[in-house]
Parts: C-alpha cells; sequence; structure tokens
C-alpha cells in the first residue's frame, strides 16, 4: 500500500476519511499549523498522528504522496517543496494563483520523476463518472457542444469575513467545478468571453468580486461551449433545478449528469431515454458528513485512481499540466470580465512563456 500524508486539514477532512477508508492507501500523518484542528481530526477520526510542522512530512522517506490542501497561494510553495523531497503530489483546486510559479513547476516534476494531480473532485462523482464513460463509448455520437452551471445559495458565505476579503472570488472557488467539465470535453479551448456581476446581494454584504457570471468559450476546432455561476441568490427546488450540471449534446443523443441529486440521463441513438438514480448506499459513500459537504466518496475515487496511476505507471488526469492550463482559462475568463473583451487564452500562456 502507498503511504499518504495530508497538509491542510480544512478540506482536507474529506481526504482524511477517503484515505482511512481505502485499501489502497495507508494514511500514516496529517498537518495543519492550527493545532485545535488536529486535534478535532485526531478526535473525529481516531487518528492521532499529526503535526504542524509541514517539515516533518517531508522528512519522513516511508510518504510517498503528499495531499495538498492549503489556501490557494500557498500551493505553489508546497508543492515545489514535496517534489524537491521525492514525493507524489496531490493538490485541491485551483492547482496555482500565479502562473508565475508553473513553467519552473513543470520542469521540477520531469527532473523529479514524481507525479502531480490535481484534485478536480466533480469528475470523480458517479453521474459525471457514468456520462464520460457513455461518451467514451460512442454512446450519443460525435460532442457537438457542452453546457455547464454551478448555481447555489451561498449567501451563508456573505457571512464569512474572509468571503468579502479582495482576494476572494466566486471565480476560482466554485466556478472552476464546471470549467473543469468543459475542458474534460473539449481540451483545446481558444477563446472566451464572459460577463459578470456583483448581485444586490453580494454589494449589500460588501462583496468584492462577481458572484454572477456567463461564458462563452470556443475551441481551436470550432466548437463552442458555456458556463455559468450564481452564488448569493435563492435556487429552485432540486427536483427542478440541479445545483451543478453538465449537459453533452452529440451528433446522436444527448446526457445530463446532475451533481448533488445523484441524477444522470441519457438520449441515447435510438431515441431511448434512460434515467438513473442513485440509492441510499451510494449516497452515503459521496456524503459521508453532514448536510451535503465534504464529498468524501469523490476524493477516494481520485486518490484510488491516482494510487493505481503510480503503481500501473499511466498518467492521472488532470495532471500538472493540464491543472496549468485550467489556471490560464481561469485568468482569461478573469481578464475578459475586466475588460468586456474576448481572451485568447494563448496570450495568457505566453505572458508566463508557458508551453502545455
Amino acid at each position: 500500500m502507498l503511504k499518504i500524508a495530508i497538509l491542510g486539514l480544512g478540506e482536507g477532512r474529506s481526504t482524511m476519511s477517503a484515505a482511512i477508508e481505502s485499501s489502497k492507501l495507508e494514511l500514516v500523518k496529517v498537518c495543519d499549523r492550527n493545532e485545535e484542528l488536529c486535534k478535532q481530526r485526531a478526535k473525529e477520526f481516531d487518528f492521532p498522528h499529526y503535526t504542524t510542522n509541514y517539515d516533518d512530512l517531508l522528512q519522513d522517506e516511508a510518504i510517498d504522496i503528499i495531499a495538498i490542501y492549503t489556501p490557494d497561494h500557498l500551493h505553489a510553495e508546497h508543492v515545489k517543496q514535496a517534489l524537491l523531497h521525492g514525493k507524489h503530489v496531490v493538490c485541491t483546486k485551483p492547482f496555482i494563483d500565479d502562473l508565475s510559479d508553473a513553467k519552473k513547476l513543470i520542469e521540477l516534476s520531469e527532473k523529479t520523476g514524481k507525479k502531480v494531480f490535481v484534485g478536480q473532485s466533480s469528475r470523480f462523482f458517479e453521474p459525471a463518472k457514468r456520462q464520460r464513460k457513455d461518451f467514451e463509448a460512442g454512446v450519443i455520437g460525435d460532442l457537438i457542444t457542452i453546457e455547464s452551471h454551478y448555481h447555489a445559495d451561498h449567501r451563508w458565505f456573505l457571512k464569512k469575513e474572509w468571503s468579502l476579503l479582495q482576494s476572494f472570488k466566486w471565480l476560482y472557488g466554485g466556478l472552476s467545478h464546471p470549467v473543469d467539465f468543459i475542458r474534460w470535453y473539449l481540451p483545446n479551448i481558444e477563446e472566451v468571453m464572459g460577463y459578470g456581476m456583483i448581485s444586490s446581494n453580494g454589494k449589500t454584504a460588501g462583496l468584492k468580486n462577481e458572484d454572477t457570471m456567463h461564458f462563452i468559450f470556443k475551441a481551436t476546432d470550432g466548437r463552442i461551449a458555456r458556463v455559468s455561476g450564481v452564488y448569493t441568490s435563492p435556487t429552485q427546488p432540486t427536483k427542478r433545478d440541479s445545483g451543478m450540471s453538465v449537459i453533452l449534446r452529440g451528433t446522436e443523443g444527448a446526457s445530463q449528469a446532475d451533481y448533488h441529486e445523484l441524477r444522470y440521463s441519457v438520449t441515447d441513438k435510438e431515441g431511448e431515454e434512460r434515467i438513473i438514480h442513485w440509492g441510499d448506499a451510494t449516497i452515503k459513500y459521496y456524503f459521508r458528513f453532514e448536510g451535503q459537504s465534504h464529498h468524501g466518496g469523490e476524493y477516494q475515487n481520485y486518490l484510488e485512481y491516482f494510487a493505481d496511476s503510480i503503481e500501473q505507471g499511466f498518467t492521472a488526469y488532470p495532471d500538472m499540466k493540464e491543472g496549468i492550463g485550467t489556471v490560464a482559462l481561469l485568468q482569461a475568463m478573469d481578464k475578459t470580465l475586466q475588460t468586456g473583451m474576448p481572451v485568447k487564452i494563448a496570450n495568457v500562456l505566453a505572458e508566463y512563456n508557458i508551453e502545455l
């Protein structure tokens, strides 16, 4: 069994559950600079092996993988140190927040031969997995277009001080999920155009950046896709309005994966519609904690996929380069919000001398 350690025990809570329950990984140590949070997780999971010093993970030669769930602006340095100490890396999304670090990280990964995997958890949820399987089997024919959204009533976030900081952007914290779906099926996005605004609720709370956004993407082969994110308004009941959804429209059929509802529907080449709802056992696997937060099942799925890639020698996607490409796309989206003009992703990459 590969030995894994976790850095950052806020979001890393799901990863603790995933690693402890996995038959492919052994959790050996966790780390957070907040000792009270370490003690809380130790009690919750009956796992006493914690430290407040990242160097303790780096110096432990028994550790094969370090899973990083720290704030975005710390990712680059934490990934760098893990690679320098001969560890494989899992890093939560978005991979990094500054593309000036990207080229050196790519070179370091290639030099050390260690794998880096970006934890885009939504790909590893049951409806998305089933949709991908059907797509690859040709059930809907050739892809024409994709539509994806993440709409959630997150007005409760506005009560958190950090959500009102200039540094906090729903573009990266929320919209990165449906954007990753777009890149999964259309990896070669060439240009993006979008508009955004701060809603009345956001303005009243003092929000500094957009909470309502709509974007159109164009791929190099001419296909187009769209994404939207709305985060501080009420939503329709889930029977009408999925919180996160991906719709694929193909030459001979269409499919829709609805995230929180654990619902998938597909209309195939023969015009037959199938709808799948997953039962209680699957729901409990994915949603292990209160409400529908900390989606432990997705994390277990992707950790085991990454473990397989190390042992079997294949590339686990999203890898570092794909993660960097997604950050470049998000930065292009940020730029189009500011300028009101289309932005080419190649220009963003060229600005940082990055070749993917």
